[in-house]
C-alpha cells in the first residue's frame, strides 16, 4: 500500500450530502475484483451524460479539477452498501484524501486499508475548506498527516484528529497484509517451535 505522509493538491468541492457508495461507483462496475481500472467508473452517473460523453457541469470534468487529489464533500460521505470498490475507484482516479464532517463507518475503515486519508472536520471548518476548494485551479490544499494539519491556499490552518494506529498504518503504508508481514520473524519462530514440539501436526 502506498504511504501517505504529506499531500498538496487540487481540492474539488462536492457539497452534496449523503453521497453513497452506489453514487461513488455504480453497481455496473462491480464485476471485477481488480483494484485498477475503476477510476473510469467513479461518479459515473454524475460524470457522464446518457450518450456516454462527459457532463460539463460535473466538478471533476471541469479543467481546473480533472487532476484533483482531494475531495471536500457534504455530510455522511460513503453511506449505503459496504462495497470496497468505492475507495478503489477513488484511488484509481487519483483521490488520496476525502474531507467531510462525517463518514459511513465501513467506508471510513476501507479508506485506511487502501491508502486514502478520510478527515473529519467540524461544519464550520468544512465551510472554510469548501470555500477554498471552489477557487478552481487555485484550490490547492496541503494535508500533513504527521502534523495532523490542513493548510489552505491563503495559509490558514486546521488541525484534525485521527486514531494513532490508523495514522501509523498510513504513514508506513501498512494494510492488513503489511501488518502481518511485520510480524514475520515472530511467525517463523512460532512455526519452528511448533514443528519441533508437535511434529505430527
Amino acid at each position: 500500500m502506498q504511504k501517505f505522509d504529506r499531500l498538496t493538491g487540487v481540492a474539488a468541492p462536492m457539497p452534496i450530502v449523503n453521497i453513497d457508495t452506489d453514487m461513488i461507483i455504480p453497481k455496473d462496475y462491480l464485476k471485477t475484483i481488480a483494484r485498477t481500472g475503476l477510476g473510469k467508473g467513479l461518479f459515473a452517473e454524475l460524470r457522464y451524460q446518457a450518450d456516454g460523453s462527459d457532463n460539463p457541469d460535473f466538478v471533476l470534468n471541469k479543467p481546473a479539477y480533472r487532476g484533483a487529489e482531494i475531495l471536500v464533500t457534504g455530510d455522511n460521505f460513503g453511506c449505503g452498501s459496504s462495497r470496497e470498490h468505492a475507495p478503489w475507484a477513488l484511488l484509481d482516479f487519483g483521490i488520496r484524501c476525502v474531507i467531510s464532517t462525517s463518514f459511513a463507518d465501513i467506508f471510513y475503515n476501507n479508506c485506511f486499508k487502501n491508502g486514502i486519508l478520510p478527515i473529519r472536520v467540524t461544519p464550520e471548518q468544512l465551510e472554510l475548506l469548501m470555500d477554498d476548494a471552489e477557487r478552481g485551479a487555485n484550490a490547492r490544499i496541503s494535508v500533513d498527516l504527521e502534523a495532523q494539519e490542513i493548510r489552505g491556499p491563503d495559509g490558514g490552518m486546521i488541525h484534525f484528529d485521527i486514531d494513532p494506529f490508523r495514522k501509523h498504518c498510513l504513514l508506513n503504508g501498512l494494510d492488513d497484509i503489511g501488518l502481518t508481514l511485520e510480524k514475520g520473524t515472530s511467525i517463523e519462530n512460532f512455526e519452528a517451535k511448533n514443528a519441533a514440539e508437535r511434529p505430527w501436526a
